[in-house]
C-alpha cells in the first residue's frame, strides 16, 4: 500500500473525503484542498475513473532535505524514475519554490529535469524528451524551506475535463465543483432539479450523470497511469467494465435547466447529448423573473454572475432582483442554493441564508448559501 493524495479545489476536501470512503479506499488525512489516502495502485486507477470532485490523483515519491544544487540533483538520481517514463514518451516538471535557498523555480525543473535526464542515459544510452505543454507524465516538486516534495501526477489532463463540454459560455464553472456543490445540498436524487442561471448545463449535467451512475472517468480517453512501466491493463479494463455495468436506469426524476440567451440554451443541450443525459434534462430559454415552476416540489441550485468574474457592474443587481422576485413569485417551498462570489450582490436579493459553506471557484473566495423558499 501506498500513499496518493486526491486534489480539489479549496473548501471541498469534506466532499472528497465522504466519496474516498465511498469507494472503499482509507482517508489519512485532509487539508484545505486535497485529502491524502492509502491504497495500492489499483484504487489509483479506481480514484481516477469514478472520482466526481477531484481534479487529479497524484502519488509522492520523494520527500528530502537539500540546500544546494547538487543535493537536488542527487536526490533525484537515487530515485528509479524508469518506473513512470518510458523512453518514448515526455515528460515535464511542475516546480514550486517558497522560503528556500532556491530562489528560482525554472532552476529547480532545470536541474531535476537533467537529473531524470542522465538517469536514463546511464541506463539506456539515450533519453526521453521534455514536453511543457502536453506531457505524457508530470512530476510535481514543491519546495518549502528546503524541505523537497516529489510528486508523480497519475491523472493527466484534469479530471475536471470530462469531455462532454466541448462548448462553454463565458466564466464556466469547472465540473468537479458542479458535482461538488451538488452533493454539498445532499440532493438524494429523488427530487426534481432546477437551474435558472444554467449557462453551458453543468450543474444540471453533473447531477444527471449521478442519477445514470455514469462513471465521470468514463468519458476519457486517456490517464497518465496508463504509460507507467507497471501499469496493469488487466485490472483496468475490469474496472472500467464493472463501471459501466454499474449504470442504470434512473428513477422517475426529471432536471430543468434556463437561461436568457437562446444560443447558450441550445449549446447546454448539446452537451447534454454528449454526456449522455439529454433525456433527462429539460433546457429552455427565459428570464429568472419570467419562470414557472415546473413541478409542485423541488430543489434549485445556481452559479449566478459574481461581477469580478465578468467584470460587470451595478447592473447586475438587478439580476438578482429579478432572481428573487421568482424565487417568490413560484418557488414557495423549495430550497435553493446560491454559489456567491460577491457579498453586495447577494444582498439584492433580501433573503436570508440557513447556511452558508465557504469554498473558491478558482481564485474567487465565494459562499455556497441556502435559502428556504418561504
Amino acid at each position: 500500500m501506498a500513499e496518493f493524495i486526491a486534489v480539489t479545489s479549496k473548501g471541498m476536501a469534506d466532499v472528497l473525503a465522504d466519496e474516498l470512503v465511498g469507494l472503499g479506499l482509507k482517508v489519512l488525512k485532509k487539508g484545505p484542498a486535497g485529502v491524502t489516502f492509502d491504497s495500492n495502485w489499483e484504487g489509483c486507477y479506481r480514484a481516477n475513473l469514478e472520482l466526481r470532485t477531484a481534479t487529479r490523483i497524484i502519488k509522492p515519491v520523494l520527500d528530502f532535505p537539500a540546500y544546494k544544487p547538487d543535493e537536488l540533483y542527487n536526490n533525484i538520481m537515487k530515485h528509479d524514475f524508469t518506473k513512470y517514463l518510458g523512453l518514448n514518451d515526455t515528460f515535464m516538471i511542475d516546480a514550486s519554490v517558497r522560503d528556500s535557498s532556491f530562489h528560482d523555480q525554472r532552476f529547480v525543473a532545470m536541474k531535476i529535469k537533467d537529473a531524470i535526464a542522465d538517469q536514463f542515459r546511464e541506463k539506456y544510452g539515450e533519453r526521453p524528451n521534455v514536453d511543457n505543454k502536453e506531457p505524457d507524465v508530470m512530476f510535481m516538486v514543491r519546495i518549502v524551506k528546503n524541505q523537497v516534495s516529489v510528486s508523480v501526477d497519475t491523472t493527466g489532463d484534469n479530471l475536471s475535463h470530462r469531455g462532454y463540454r466541448s462548448e462553454q459560455g463565458e466564466a464556466p464553472l469547472r465540473e468537479h465543483l458542479a458535482a461538488g456543490l451538488v452533493k454539498m445540498t445532499g440532493w438524494e436524487c429523488d427530487t426534481a432539479l432546477v437551474d435558472p442561471m444554467c449557462g453551458s448545463g453543468t450543474i444540471l449535467i453533473e447531477a444527471a450523470l449521478m442519477l445514470k451512475n455514469i462513471t465521470p472517468g468514463s468519458l476519457r480517453k486517456k490517464f497518465a497511469f496508463q504509460k507507467f512501466a507497471d501499469f496493469k491493463s488487466d485490472v483496468w479494463d475490469r474496472l472500467v467494465t464493472e463501471a459501466l455495468d454499474r449504470e442504470q436506469a434512473v428513477p422517475n426524476v426529471h432536471l430543468y435547466g434556463y437561461d436568457r440567451d437562446s444560443k447558450v440554451v441550445r449549446m447546454a443541450r448539446r452537451n447534454a447529448e454528449r454526456a449522455g443525459v439529454d433525456d433527462l434534462i429539460t433546457f429552455e430559454q427565459s428570464g429568472v423573473d419570467m419562470l414557472a415552476r415546473p413541478v409542485e416540489k423541488g430543489m434549485m441550485i445556481l452559479n449566478p454572475p459574481y461581477g469580478e468574474r465578468l467584470g460587470v457592474t451595478e447592473e447586475l443587481k438587478d439580476s438578482y432582483k429579478d432572481l428573487a422576485y421568482g424565487l417568490k413569485k413560484e418557488f414557495k417551498g423549495w430550497t435553493c442554493w446560491i454559489l456567491s462570489g460577491n457579498e453586495d450582490l447577494t444582498k439584492a436579493l433580501k433573503l436570508k441564508s440557513s447556511r452558508r459553506i465557504p469554498l473558491f471557484n478558482g481564485a474567487i473566495e465565494c459562499r455556497f448559501l441556502e435559502y428556504k423558499i418561504n
